[in-house]
């Protein structure tokens, strides 16, 4: 264990799971699907920067720095302070959304943490969305599963997150936010196949029998 993993489960255990659980009220559907080894992928709609801290928070914090939720480059690198509070604090794997090449290519990237054993969190929209409707889903996870076709699949849905910390918001307020989860499976088809089967996944915990 490093000393930045040391102070990651610090700071989760101290600030962020008692913020979740008695500040925002986070409840959770589902958490017997979460796995209990790495690897995995974990996928999940996008509403609000509490999206992460709310998915992170759900696991024991000795594991958190196995896990690494997919960010942009361009955003949470873009000056060194903010590189290193969510390298530190939330155990990003950064991806570039511009300027690719074959020496930072996002897909080589993930795949590479994915081999190694670690776990990835990732939000097939792409950005944050604005409203409760879930955008279209982008292709690099169907192409990521096809590299690693063995890593199997959670899908969340989060509830109210983007109420709580809208996006181009600063200040949570108190919003109770639930998060639910999913069977755990492995995805396998064409690229069009995986990707409707993965949206198709996250949506049907929007509305949970």
């Amino acid at each position: 264990m490093t000393g930045r993993d040391f102070l990651q489960m610090l700071f989760f255990a101290l600030l962020i799971k008692p913020f979740m659980a008695l500040f925002i009220g986070l409840r959770v559907r589902g958490k017997e699907n979460l796995p209990k080894m790495d690897p995995f992928v974990l996928i999940a709609n996008h509403t609000s920067h509490l999206d992460t801290i709310s998915l992170l928070s759900l696991f024991p914090v000795k594991r958190l720095r196995h896990i690494h939720p997919v960010a942009a480059a361009d955003y949470f690198e873009r000056n060194k302070l903010i590189s290193l509070f969510t390298k530190t604090c939330f155990n990003i794997l950064p991806i570039a959304r511009q300027d690719i090449s074959p020496g930072n290519h996002p897909l080589d990237r993930m795949e590479a943490q994915l081999r190694a054993g670690e776990s990835l969190i990732v939000f097939p929209e792409g950005t944050r969305g604005s409203n409760e409707e879930m955008g279209p889903f982008r292709s690099g996870v169907a192409r990521l599963l096809e590299r690693t076709p063995n890593v199997p699949v959670v899908p969340a849905y989060l509830m109210n997150t983007g109420r709580s910390l809208p996006k181009g918001e600063f200040i949570p307020v108190p919003f109770f936010c639930e998060v639910r989860l999913g069977v755990p499976r492995l995805v396998h088809g064409s690229k069009e196949e995986m990707m409707e089967a993965l949206k198709t996944a996250v949506l049907e915990l929007k509305e949970p029998a």
